[in-house]
């Protein structure tokens, strides 16, 4: 029975040994450290307050919005065709002469720009009387009525006023007249045959409107002559009333004023018998 004791507290020796071994050391610090440690990692609660105030992020403008871009310009204005007539029926007014186209000229003036619908001016006795008036108001070694005779006439007589007036080129004695009659609603003389005959402009047809258009180009012009239907072997036939006629065909019997038909200061050129806006 000695040997079994012996041996019993032998094993007791090494397992107190064991169990020595494996056990931690614990002291005050140690356990303090372990819980500061612990206290550290931990999550924090809700509720608990920040002791450092966040940093500040500047805030900055916000950028100002791209102008949008500019609209396109719209597109120039294209001319188109265009037309004014001043002439009704029963305007046309036949020289009762040879010599007084001039005041033929003056009564249809009158019926053209007098669109009350009051008698028109046809009497020859009234035709006769508008003659010797433009005659008297005119220098003419001929001994007739020119073209500031005629002026003074539709100006004193109610019409005007008028005045005289010589372009350079054709292109641009059309495009006088044309915007003369778009601008006052009156007609234009014209001085024809170099001088030698009296014609009115009662309206015309262009590409463009002159008030909208200042190079606008006539293509077509109302005209009425008095000799109307005798015409002349020089010059052509008389075109019947309201006829609108090309630029090429009235240039055969409208052409430059010779300067030998009437003395004055005007240049060479086309004459009108033009009205003025009041």
């Amino acid at each position: 029975m000695t040997g079994a004791p012996a041996r019993l507290l032998a094993w007791l020796v090494v397992l107190s040994t064991f169990l020595t071994a494996c056990t931690p050391a614990v002291d005050v610090n140690g356990t303090a450290a372990a819980q500061s440690s612990a206290a550290a990692s931990a999550p924090p609660i809700a509720g608990d307050v920040a002791t450092h105030a966040p940093a500040t992020v500047p805030t900055l403008p916000p950028a100002p919005a791209p102008a949008p871009p500019p609209a396109p310009a719209p597109p120039p204005p294209v001319p188109q065709a265009f037309a004014l007539n001043l002439y009704q029926e029963g305007d046309f007014v036949p020289q009762y002469t040879f010599d007084w186209c001039v005041a033929a000229s003056i009564q249809m003036a009158h019926n053209l720009i007098d669109d009350t619908g009051g008698a028109s001016w046809a009497a020859p006795a009234q035709q006769s009387e508008l003659w010797e008036m433009a005659r008297a108001r005119s220098s003419n070694s001929f001994n007739g009525a020119n073209p500031r005779g005629w002026a003074q006439v539709l100006t004193e007589v109610g019409m005007g006023p008028y005045s005289v007036v010589s372009v350079a080129t054709y292109e641009d004695t059309l495009q006088t007249a044309a915007r003369a009659i778009a601008e006052t609603g009156r007609p234009v003389g014209l001085v024809m045959w170099s001088g030698r005959h009296a014609w009115v402009m009662s309206g015309f047809e262009s590409m463009g409107d002159p008030a909208q258009f200042p190079e606008f180009q006539v293509t077509g012009i109302r005209v009425l002559d008095p000799l109307y239907p005798h015409g002349s072997g020089q010059w052509g036939p008389s075109p019947e009333p309201n006829s609108l006629l090309t630029p090429e065909q009235l240039a055969t019997q409208f052409v430059v004023r010779e300067p030998r038909r009437w003395s004055t200061d005007l240049p060479a050129g086309y004459l009108l018998v033009l009205p003025v806006a009041a």
